[in-house]
């Protein structure tokens, strides 16, 4: 017999059912705010019978779609083609727009708690622990009782309760087979339902962190009656709230002995860690919401607690700077729990569970509970404490000092004044308050004798002068690294070791024998006290912190503007950007500097030697500008935010929008707009909505103002900005597109899925009802996985020695729905495919693609990119169709997230010249090829000149076009080019020169052959052109082989492959 329910089992057992019955897709995903997965809706093919349910919706859908606006012959639609300035949004979602079209047919009507609901004393005493109320198909009505033994019909109705088993009953021990005896036709679409195909486990497991998706559904109404959410079994709340801190601590405390020990730890890690940052945006919420009252009772700086946690935005002091000081504090103190959590090695030491959420304006700081003192006897454990403080200052680089106490007490640290050690009740040693754990750059602090310092910098910048610039600035000219190699004394000299020893004792070093840079991190920090006898090492450390800091000006970010003239990539949004100046540990306050050595590049023109490389450093101060224009207009919405009406947050939103992004908006009186409404919705307005508000008299002009101002103020530069959103169009590219998605990104909000006309002054483009949410915006510490980055590390260095085999036989040692999955992914499938296996990288790139939609966003950089490998590996296994889609789906995504001029969407084009030719005609087939072969030949001499290898492959591949066509004269031009660009790289004796010259002259007496023959006897060409075009497709063979030679086949795009 099967064994008996228990209430939790049975409740269990009702919510399996569920998830069978659900049918999740990008609809589902987007109402929770999180980025969905659209590949497997764009990869199927539409029957004939796709389960419309009407003539009507038919009609609407259609209407509304541009996802399957393409034409008949197989173009695709306008707006991807060069040159469109069309940016739809509803093509980024395809079937997003018919929210009522179900892939599977419904099941039932209606299956919730029953009102009877919960059972009465005397029920629950027979067994009875819930009833549940049923609406088939047929339109049926059945109460059920769940019980020990199982699932049974009971008598009761809507009006009169009688939990008596209905009369020729049995109990089913399976839901669902009672659900399949009361209805037939719930039987037939369960049959249904057991046969569909089943998803991946990557489409299937949530992922770890929430990840915002900046558009929400088409309808923010539901369409459809959501027949599974009135079951309560979600609404059964723990019995107490969890405790974090001992949760994290457990898991830290798990062994580490063997490889799978420590993948063991790092899941477990995560699973603690995404679970307290999903308990920090409910709490952030439930907060802000007012629905929990603070626990200390002071306005000024309120606490709360709720769910194991402890929540506040922290004190807003004159030392710390007033708001944007606090909010700068919480966020050090995030980076410094970081900075003592990746410590390697270190056991002992503990932080507490920490979190920064934004939500609605507001800055939380969410930490799980201390777990209290040990007791009156912590004073004699202090001794272990210091040894663990002082272990960790090695790694942290952090010197040993000495301050004076204010009872005149002289006290040595190991970190700042700050921080503070203590022994919990668990027996653990914890450190707190480590927001100063790094010193303060001295780029952004006054003069240590000046009084009243505070926290500044941009918000989402890196801490004060982290290591990485620290560590680096030590190899500037005139330090330890120069100064030895300078001295010109060999090492095994006695000279060259005092020579060592006086510069180690010059730069402060803790080390005699080695350079052992350390630093002080209460240097700047006012109110410090030093004894007499820390005077020289306090200035050695001002002089070593201003020499790092003026470091970064004079080499690091010159080096960077020098990078990216000379790398081939370059940054598609605000994230990519910041990922690249981090890695070279450039905070993000540096914008500013940054921004002044482009202009100053793009002024001197004989400073670069040749003009074509403008339009990449304008790429640059492009992206910078619309990073600075983003932040700051965070900042002016942070405070907008707080001042409003919770009633009335809809219609702000979109005001501030409309503002911002609508050259010379002019706001309707929000009397006049309601009583358009209540005419037209037939009833009158309340009296509250007639009343004007301060926000609904702002200007677009005052709050560009606004902006510029904090631009000013952060980042020191003015006029950049300009007057309106216009002159960021006209004066740098910016799409205004563009900008929507940055801010949404950045402060939660979700738009409802429609197409944004932001041009019109006539009519507000974004209306109360598109502002659909406003999530809260967490940052959480990065649990390290140290075993994922070595192996990952050791793959790239076999890929470079060429030890295919051996990476190959790596496996996987990180979980699927992380980023680094997603590139180990990737990596497997380039070199599979590589390697003659495209069926095997297709499969690989697959779940590559789906993880990057899930876990970065579905329009993440990272996604376009890994949409245009998919489609290089399906083209390659003969799936022309599919790669089409996903080679279209990547160039829209490029045109949404940064517009058409950038160095990737000439990549695009190039593979989108051969594939989509296979489905058209050959007067569309002939016009599509020549404009994205155009479009890729002007951007790649745009960014890279006339002599570079994507330039020179470009003209390689338009001149065999214009061969095929029969436009030899043209042919010519475009091969001649390639020709000096290919003598300039390679020489007059290489190969690809020989070969590019037999080309040109193949094409010149193919003209003179052909011109002959039509002036002589008007005969057809047809013969000639079918040979040159054999000819030129050898050629463009060997010039793709000689690029993957010539270059790291990783370093060249490999949509390049697709021109072969």
């Amino acid at each position: 017999f099967p064994e008996p329910y228990t209430s939790r089992s049975a409740r269990l057992h009702l919510a399996r059912v569920l998830e069978l019955l659900r049918t999740s897709g990008p609809q589902d995903a987007l109402r929770e705010g999180r980025s969905p997965s659209v590949l497997e809706t764009l990869t199927h093919t539409q029957t004939s019978d796709s389960g419309l349910p009407n003539g009507k919706s038919l009609k609407r859908s259609l209407s509304n779609m541009k996802t399957e606006s393409a034409n008949q012959d197989g173009a695709p639609p306008e707006y991807l083609l060069p040159g469109s300035s069309e940016r739809p949004l509803m093509a980024l979602l395809p079937h997003s727009s018919q929210p009522e079209v179900r892939k599977y047919p419904e099941h039932l009507r209606d299956l919730s708690l029953s009102c009877w609901n919960p059972p009465p004393g005397h029920r629950k005493l027979q067994g009875d622990f819930l009833y549940i109320t049923v609406v088939t198909i047929e339109g049926k009505r059945y109460d059920i009782t769940s019980c020990p033994k199982g699932f049974f019909l009971n008598r009761s109705t809507e009006d009169v309760f009688d939990p008596r088993p209905a009369q020729s009953s049995s109990v089913f021990h399976c839901f669902t087979d009672l659900l399949c005896h009361i209805s037939p036709a719930f039987r037939q679409t369960f049959n249904t339902l057991k046969n569909r195909p089943q998803q991946t486990p990557v489409e299937m497991i949530p992922t770890p962190y929430h990840t915002l998706s900046w558009l929400g559904p088409s309808c923010a109404s539901r369409t459809h009656r959501n027949t599974f959410c009135r079951l309560g079994l979600e609404e059964q709340a723990a019995t107490q709230a969890p405790d974090w801190n001992e949760e994290l601590q457990a898991a830290r405390d798990l062994p580490q002995g063997s490889l799978e020990e420590r993948l063991q730890r790092d899941r477990t890690l995560l699973q603690v860690n995404s679970a307290f940052v999903r308990a920090v945006m409910q709490g952030a919420e439930t907060v802000v919401d007012g629905f929990v009252e603070p626990a200390n009772g002071n306005p000024e700086d309120p606490a709360f607690l709720w769910g194991g946690l402890f929540m506040s935005q922290g004190a807003a002091s004159a030392m710390f700077g007033g708001e944007r000081g606090r909010r700068a504090a919480q966020r050090l103190e995030l980076k410094g729990v970081q900075a003592y959590s990746d410590l390697d090695g270190l056991q002992g030491l503990h932080t507490l569970p920490t979190a920064v959420v934004d939500y609605r304006g507001v800055r939380l700081s969410a930490q799980g509970l201390a777990p209290g003192l040990e007791g009156s006897e912590q004073d004699q454990e202090t001794t272990p404490l210091l040894a663990l403080l002082a272990h960790a200052a090695k790694f942290l680089s952090l010197q040993r000092h000495v301050v004076v106490a204010p009872n005149g007490h002289k006290v040595p640290l190991f970190t700042s004044v700050d921080a503070q050690g203590l022994l919990g009740a668990d027996g653990r040693f914890y450190i707190l308050d480590v927001f100063r754990t790094f010193p303060a750059d001295a780029n952004f602090c006054p003069e240590v004798e000046t009084e009243g310092q505070s926290v500044t910098g941009e918000e989402e910048s890196d801490p004060n002068c982290n290591e990485v610039e620290e560590k680096k600035g030590c190899v500037k000219e005139g330090w330890p690294e120069s100064y030895h190699e300078n001295s010109g004394l060999p090492n095994s000299d006695s000279r060259a070791t005092e020579a060592v020893r006086a510069a180690c004792k010059d730069v402060g070093s803790v080390s005699d024998i080695i350079f052992e840079m350390r630093f002080i991190p209460n240097v700047f920090s006012p109110g410090i006290s030093f004894p007499p006898g820390e005077s020289k090492s306090t200035k050695l450390q001002e002089r070593l912190l201003r020499e790092a800091a003026a470091f970064i000006i004079t080499h690091q970010i010159p080096a960077f503007v020098q990078h990216c003239l000379q790398s081939n990539e370059a940054p598609m949004d605000g994230a990519s950007l910041k990922q690249e100046l981090r890695k070279r540990g450039v905070n993000l306050r540096y914008l500013a500097t940054k921004l002044e050595m482009l202009f100053f590049f793009l002024k001197c023109d004989c400073s670069l030697n040749s003009a074509f490389y403008h339009p990449c450093l304008f790429l640059h101060q492009r992206t910078v500008i619309s990073e600075i224009f983003i932040r700051s207009t965070r900042r002016v919405f942070n405070s907008f935010l707080q001042v409003l009406n919770r009633l009335l947050v809809s219609a702000a939103v979109s005001h501030f929008l409309n503002c911002l992004l609508v050259p010379h908006f002019t706001p309707t009186s929000v009397g006049e707009e309601s009583k358009k409404k209540s005419r037209r919705r037939g009833r009158g307005a309340g009296a509250g909505a007639c009343e004007s508000t301060p926000w609904s008299t702002l200007t677009g002009s005052e709050l560009w103002n606004l902006v510029c101002q904090d631009a000013v103020e952060t980042y020191n530069i003015s006029d950049c900005l300009g007057s309106g959103p216009n002159h960021l169009v006209e004066q740098y590219g910016l799409q205004k597109l563009s900008l929507l998605r940055e801010f949404c990104l950045k402060t939660g909000v979700q738009l409802r899925l429609r197409d944004y006309f932001l041009d019109n002054q006539n009519k507000a483009p974004i209306g109360p009802d598109d502002i659909l949410n406003i999530f809260p915006v967490v940052k959480h510490v990065h649990m390290p996985t140290v075993d994922a980055s070595k192996a990952y590390r050791a793959a790239l260095n076999f890929i470079q020695k060429g030890r295919w085999c051996d990476f190959m036989n790596m496996n996987l040692v990180c979980d699927d729905l992380q980023p680094e999955a997603c590139y180990c992914h990737s990596l497997f499938a380039r070199v599979a495919y590589l390697q003659g296996k495209p069926a095997e990288a297709r499969s690989v790139q697959l779940k590559a693609v789906v993880i990057s939609e899930r876990v970065l966003g579905f329009d993440h950089p990272t996604t376009i990119q890994q949409y245009a490998l998919l489609g290089v590996y399906m083209y390659a296994g003969g799936e022309t169709a599919l790669a089409q889609k996903c080679l279209l789906r990547a160039r829209l995504l490029m045109l949404t997230v940064h517009g058409e001029d950038h160095p990737y969407t000439a990549t695009l084009d190039v593979g989108c010249t051969n594939i989509i030719i296979t489905f058209v005609s050959n007067a569309v087939h002939h016009k599509l090829r020549t404009e994205f072969l155009k479009n890729a030949l002007r951007l790649n001499t745009s960014f890279f000149g006339p002599t570079d290898l994507h330039t020179a492959l470009s003209e390689h591949l338009l001149a065999q076009w214009m061969c095929s066509k029969g436009d030899y004269r043209n042919a010519m031009t475009h091969e001649k080019e390639a020709l000096a660009a290919f003598t300039s790289l390679f020489g007059e004796d290489h190969a690809q020169t020989r070969c590019s010259k037999e080309f040109l002259s193949t094409i010149t007496k193919q003209a003179v052959k052909v011109e002959r023959s039509l002036r002589q006897a008007g005969a057809d060409c047809s013969e000639q052109t079918v040979e040159v075009c054999a000819e030129a497709h050898v050629h463009c063979i060997t010039l793709s082989r000689l690029k993957k030679k010539k270059e790291n086949v990783f370093d060249v795009p490999v949509l390049s492959v697709v021109s072969v």
